[in-house]
């Protein structure tokens, strides 16, 4: 799934022009390379956000079309410092 559209579905971003002008202008990474709207997203990927007033790092638990509201958090972990050092 293109990573703007996975933005949008799990409601990490509110609209997909948003998580689109998001990428264009190098606020999203992909383990750890700058992604463009189109980069493929998978299960296991590491996704970072750059916003302006922190960053916000996250792993893909799982790839949907459409999910529920309630069940969009089902799609990702919020990964701290800790945990990410730990899966290095």
């Amino acid at each position: 799934m293109r990573i703007d559209k996975f933005l949008k579905v799990s409601r990490i971003l509110k609209r997909r022009t948003v998580a689109q002008e998001a990428a264009k202008n190098g606020k999203v990474l992909v383990n750890g390379r700058e992604a463009k709207p189109g980069t493929r997203v998978n299960a296991g990927d590491v996704v970072e956000i750059d916003y302006a007033v922190g960053k916000l790092r996250f792993r893909v638990l799982a790839v949907a079309e459409s999910v529920k509201k309630n069940d969009a958090a089902s799609l990702y972990e919020i990964l701290t410092d800790d945990e990410e050092q730990k899966n290095d």
